[in-house]
This record gives structure tokens, sequence and C-alpha cells, in this order.
């Protein structure tokens, strides 16, 4: 099989020889055979295994491309494939949750009474999305939530608008934006007023929503590459 250099790897994707031995001491490139002076001896297989690493990384990011990889080259191609699963379970919750957030938008005008608040506790809202309560404290603590206290008690209660208002966040902070600016967009939605920046925003996040769809694709090819290339 015909050999390459540590450079001829890096060259292909612009990236320095010493993130190619990174990637191999982390797992993520199966180990390298060495000349008798030390030097690492690539192949095609290698080859293979660096495009389907780079091409996991935009379509379910670097932790998780790291364990797919290494799941792979300990035989453990379930656990792999697990790995994936899981990125497409996220990418298809949120583009349900866009979903919902869009629905929310329409109803803005809608003239009828909200659900009652105290439908759910900050632990149990915490849950649903998948963050910890310190992360919903944090959000208030900023304006984006205003959740009522339980006279009794004190403690935080959220009732429907609440829980819209924590998803729109929830989607928003995936996409990157700041917390200052979910926070503005949030205000406009329960004022219903101005709804360019939310709308633009909604747009933004479809786009990454769609680009990520087709990383997995091109990622699924390159995965599928190595995976030949390995059993040749």
């Amino acid at each position: 099989m015909p050999t390459l250099r540590p450079t001829d790897l890096a060259r292909e994707h612009g990236i320095s020889t010493q993130a190619v031995r990174n990637y191999e001491r982390s797992g993520f490139l199966p180990p390298a055979e060495r000349t008798a002076s030390g030097y690492r001896v690539y192949t095609r297989v290698h080859a293979a295994a660096l495009r389907a690493y780079l091409a996991l990384i935009p379509a379910y990011g670097h932790a998780a491309s790291g364990q797919i990889m290494a799941a792979v080259h300990r035989s453990e191609l379930d656990h792999a494939l697990l790995v994936i699963d899981r990125g497409h379970g996220q990418l298809l919750r949120d583009r349900e949750t866009l979903a919902s957030v869009r629905a929310a938008i329409e109803q803005l005008t809608d003239t009828s009474p909200a659900a009652p608040a105290g439908e759910r506790t900050i632990g149990e809202l915490a849950h649903r999305l998948g963050v910890t309560p310190a992360t919903l404290r944090a959000w208030e603590s900023v304006g984006i939530l205003v959740p009522v206290r339980d006279p009794a008690t004190g403690y935080r209660t959220y009732g429907a608008s609440d829980v819209r208002d924590a998803e729109l966040a929830h989607l928003l902070r995936r996409g990157g934006y700041l917390l200052e600016h979910i926070a503005s967009v949030v205000q406009q939605v329960r004022t219903a007023g101005g709804t360019d920046s939310l709308a633009a925003a909604l747009t933004g996040w479809q786009h990454k929503l769609t680009e990520r769809g087709l990383a997995m694709l091109t990622a699924s090819a390159r995965l599928s590459d190595y995976l030949s290339v390995r059993l040749d």
C-alpha cells in the first residue's frame, strides 16, 4: 500500500502536521506504523479516516466526532452509530422546536387568555429543555424569563407563556445568540410588536439546521468510505 507523510495528509485539508499527529494521538485516526528512525508512516486508510473525522465535525461537533472515530477504532461500531443517532435526534428536536416557536409567534395577537401560571416548577422546565435550573435563573437575570412566585412558598412557577419564552431562548442559544440579544427578541414576542428581529433569527437558525443536515449527509458518505477502506 502506498505510504503518505504527515505533510501529505495535512496539505489536503489545510491543517498543520501537528494537528494530524494530535488526531492520531487522540484516537481519531488509527495508529500509524513507524520507520526505523521513528517517523510516522501513513496510508490511504489514514487519509480516509482524516476525511471522515473532519467531515463529522460540522455535522456533530468536535466532541461527538471524536467519540465516533474513537469508537470505530475500538471496533465498537454500534457505539459509534449510537452517537450518530443522538446527533440526528437532536437535529429533529431542533426542527420541532423551531416549528413550535413559529406556531407560537403566529398566535402572538391571539386575545385568548394564557394558560394558568404555575404549571411547571423550575426543575420540570429545566428537564423539559435539557438544561440546568441555574441556566434558567441566568436567563431570568437578563429578562428572558419572568416567572411568578408562589405566594406561599416563594418558589418560581412557569406557565404556558414562560415555556414558550424558554423554548425560544433555548433555540436561539443553540444558534449562538448572546443572552442580551435573546432577551430583546423574547421581549418583542411578549409585546407582539416589531417581529423583524425574531423573523431574522428564526430564518438564520433554519439555515443552520439545513447546513447541519447537509453536513450529516456528507459525513455519512465520508465515514462509509472510511469503513470500506478499513475492511479492504
